[in-house]
């Protein structure tokens, strides 16, 4: 395999059953222009390197967590920053992602057409779940550190959640610190925020 080549492994490929028949399986490399072909039938279709990644939408609890975070970040943030949930991130022709929170300038929001860039993104999340939790550990993370995201949260529901804080450091993340739930995730780059991962997962009362 050559170097930026995809790894053929099945985090890298189709990860939920779609309709064969509307999709040309077998392709050498998708591009982003090839998603607008796609069946709009609930699952997320991004590229890495031009494999194709397939996710099931999320199930409640995944919702919840993301809806939890983006209330929390929404009243740490400084007014020129804001959250926003599931947005189009694209950083080449062959390599585009949905990334389930991202935080960006409110200036880019209102410019910004379709699809973000990385430079754009000042923090990306993703919340885990065992059939990703492969991705966004490993190809995730090197996929955001190449495209120089300098902030990228993992958050592990089923671990208390947990809450995994990635910096940038050159082109690649640095070993991620983790904050499990009952702690205080105090953390202060790219903006301030604390709180507890317990908090992403209780209910409303």
């Amino acid at each position: 395999m050559s170097e930026g080549e995809a790894p053929d492994t099945e985090w890298v490929t189709a990860m939920a059953t779609i309709e064969p028949a509307k999709i040309p399986f077998g392709k050498p490399a998708y591009t982003v222009d090839d998603l607008f072909e796609f069946p709009d039938d609930g699952n997320r279709y991004e590229l890495f390197n031009g494999s194709l990644l397939v996710s099931p939408s999320p199930t409640p609890l995944h919702q919840r967590v993301i809806r939890r975070l983006e209330r929390i970040l929404e009243d740490a943030l400084p007014l020129e920053l804001e959250p926003l949930s599931t947005v189009n991130l694209r950083v080449t022709d062959k390599d585009y992602y949905i990334p389930d929170l991202v935080v960006v300038r409110e200036e880019s929001s209102e410019s910004v057409g379709l699809m973000f860039s990385p430079r754009d993104i000042l923090l990306a999340v993703e919340v885990g779940s065992p059939s990703t939790r492969m991705r966004d550990e490993g190809l995730k993370a090197l996929a955001y550190a190449r495209a120089g995201i300098p902030l990228y949260w993992r958050i592990e529901p089923d671990e208390g959640p947990t809450l995994y804080v990635y910096q940038l450091n050159g082109d690649n993340y640095d070993p991620p610190t983790a904050y499990k739930a009952g702690t205080i995730a105090s953390l202060t780059t790219p903006f301030l925020v604390s709180f507890d991962p317990a908090e992403l997962l209780r209910g409303r009362r």
